[in-house]
């Protein structure tokens, strides 16, 4: 099979969809590798990386997309990029379709075997393929919330840690899966004061146990939520059900019992925010105010940290692009049921039945195609 990497166009994303370590493997099984010049260059893997595994440098996207059989990516392809696709060729990477419609609706028109990485699913719910970005996002979440905290950068003026004397910031984080414990570590670790809320309280005894008092549980009803955010000096959005939007947790009318100054980091803006005022940035432009409540909305967090996340990333997708180049999508995703729920659109059809129902588009099952 034919593999093309091509560089990615999403705004400030230096991430790579395969790194020079996951590239020879898939040469050293017979693959043909086509590497878009300076693709990895954001990342630090120089054209030379791919070429001393043996992969092939191409001049254009143009080019990657016209010969290659499967797509290798990061992020969402863009409307040049979803115009370049064409049917029955494979596309592997992120979509988060549920909040973007006009995404969808290229790819079904394209006629392309989309498989996402993020709902890929295992049989015990955990996301392979989006944790190690979701643990890369939440430890970014509290940096850049104790960035933005202070005030020079539109905050309050609040150290997160504090000092002998003064308390450190109030972090209120909503979701605690894989971005919200890795933001709470972080933000622990600095030395705030950190309230995590969640309505699986089997979560909430597990962090407990981990890690005591040393961070605050909370069960995440509506009333609970409006008796802390009063306090809150940074929240931490981190809430994700697979495939689909994500519910509002804050109200906009809500931000009026905020701090202001307060600061909003909403990791989970992929999915169309749990913040009702989010919206998603970009790393040129990435905040905006709501009612002197400031927002932080960038959609490609990780991009910013492109070593890190492109080499964390390959950890968890290698074996299963392995597989679909190996065995063609069809045998892939027939021989592995956590992988088959990465098929989002096939062929100009909509095959995750979240994604149909959000759009209101007819859902067709995956076992039309695979059997």
């Amino acid at each position: 099979m034919i593999i093309g990497v091509p560089k990615e166009i999403k705004n400030k994303e230096f991430r790579v969809g395969m790194t020079p370590a996951s590239a020879a493997d898939y040469v050293s099984c017979g693959h043909t590798v086509l590497i878009e010049t300076h693709a990895g260059e954001g990342s630090s893997f120089p054209d030379g990386d791919y070429t001393a595994v043996g992969c092939q440098i191409v001049a254009t996207a143009a080019e990657v997309f016209e010969k290659a059989d499967m797509i290798v990516k990061v992020k969402e392809p863009q409307a040049p990029e979803i115009a370049m696709l064409r049917p029955g060729q494979i596309l592997y990477t992120y979509l988060h379709l549920a909040p973007d419609l006009e995404q969808t609706e290229g790819l079904i028109k394209s006629g392309a075997v989309c498989i996402a990485y993020e709902t890929v699913e295992l049989p015990n719910r955990a996301l392979p393929l989006l944790a190690p970005m979701s643990e890369v996002a939440g430890r970014m979440a509290s940096q850049v919330g104790a960035y933005y905290l202070e005030k020079v950068n539109g905050g309050r003026g609040i150290l997160m840690g504090g000092v002998p004397g003064v308390p450190g910031a109030n972090v209120l984080i909503l979701g605690a899966g894989v971005v919200g414990s890795n933001a709470a570590f972080v933000a622990k670790g600095m030395g705030a004061h950190v309230t995590i809320a969640d309505v699986n309280t089997d979560r909430l005894r597990y962090l407990t146990d981990c890690w005591g008092d040393e961070i605050t549980t909370l069960y995440s009803s509506r009333g609970n939520l409006l008796e802390v955010l009063p306090a809150a000096d940074l929240v931490i959005g981190s809430v994700l059900l697979p495939g689909e939007k994500t519910p509002w947790l804050v109200k906009k009318e809500d931000l009026k019992i905020m701090k202001k100054g307060s600061v909003v980091v909403d990791v989970s803006v992929d999915q169309g925010g749990c913040i009702e005022t989010t919206h998603a940035t970009t790393h040129d432009d990435p905040i905006f105010f709501v009612d002197d409540v400031l927002h932080y909305g960038v959609a490609n967090m990780p991009g910013a940290v492109p070593n890190t996340s492109t080499r964390a990333l390959n950890n968890a997708t290698l074996r299963y692009g392995l597989a679909l180049a190996n065995k063609g999508w069809k045998k892939a995703l027939a021989d592995d049921p956590a992988l088959a729920l990465g098929a989002n659109v096939v062929e100009g059809k909509v095959t995750y039945e979240a994604v149909a129902k959000v759009h209101g588009l007819e859902h067709t099952p995956l076992s039309e195609f695979i059997g």
